[in-house]
């Protein structure tokens, strides 16, 4: 049994951090599960027990340490799992990018790196506290201390405000034209994607495809109750475009992926569904 778990951070944390979860399963030791990601935030994720790798290139799996970094998809990022496994992790905010990270998130979109690359300091803590913890309470906080040493060691504990009226209108209402996002938002348009670059990984326009197309797959799998206008307002015009967005952002077809089986991407949208109203 699969068992996905979601926290809010405490209130210092909120500005950077959307949700931390643990999510876990009691699996046969030979069980492979092959699933994708598609993320519209970086993670960082802990590996507290199991075999977890990302696919890296065509048939190439790596799991490059315990402490991982996820950047935001704009393609399926295909992942396996074997036996058991436990994870617990932190869904981070584009808005708060700049006060953990150095780099731009377009130099981290689609990858899977170790943790300790990407912020050129161990984590053998951060896992000691990990091995440590007897109970998702302590998971969490070991999470939230490395993330605010992190942010001292930044020391630019600031949000990108249009960023974040940017990520509301994204999960809330992606058929708004980039135009018109970009002038509410006081920004020219090329200011407006070189930000979402920045704190997103993505253009605006990738950025909103995805989120229409995870409103869908949301639908699909019973999280949620759209009525038939708010379907025809994702603008899919018609099964030849359903069908290339499915292909796009899962390599299915619509209906392939409605009989499929995608309990880490599902977890996911669950994640997303859960949040998706709250800031």
């Amino acid at each position: 049994m699969l068992l996905s778990r979601t926290y809010r951070p405490s209130p210092d944390l909120a500005p950077y951090v959307r949700r931390f979860y643990v999510f876990e399963a009691e699996l046969p030791d030979e069980l492979v599960i092959e699933d994708f990601l598609l993320s519209e935030t970086a993670f960082i994720r802990v590996l507290i027990k199991g075999d977890w790798a990302g696919e890296i290139a065509p048939q190439v799996w790596s799991q490059p340490g315990r402490s991982l970094f996820f950047g935001a998809n704009g393609l399926p990022f295909k992942v396996r799992v074997r036996g058991s496994f436990c994870v617990a992790g932190a869904a981070l905010r584009p808005s708060g990018w700049r006060a953990l990270f150095h780099a731009s998130h377009q130099d981290y979109a689609d990858r899977l790196l170790r943790l300790d690359e990407v912020w050129h300091t161990p984590t053998s803590h951060l896992e000691a506290a990990m091995d440590e913890a007897d109970d998702d309470t302590g998971k969490i906080t070991a999470l939230e201390q490395a993330l605010r040493v992190r942010l001292d060691r930044i020391g630019r504990r600031k949000v990108d405000d249009k960023l974040a009226r940017f990520e509301v209108i994204a999960r809330t209402d992606p058929t708004r034209r980039i135009e018109d996002i970009a002038e509410e938002l006081g920004l020219s348009m090329r200011q407006f994607a070189r930000r979402c670059q920045a704190g997103f990984g993505l253009t605006p326009k990738a950025i909103l495809r995805r989120s229409r197309f995870l409103d869908m797959a949301t639908a699909m799998r019973g999280f949620s109750s759209p009525t038939e206008q708010d379907l025809a307002a994702l603008r899919y015009y018609d099964q030849s475009h359903l069908g290339r967005e499915f292909r796009r952002f899962t390599g299915m077809t619509p209906s392939v992926f409605a009989h499929a089986m995608t309990p880490l991407q599902t977890a996911g949208l669950k994640l997303r569904e859960e949040s998706k109203y709250e800031d």
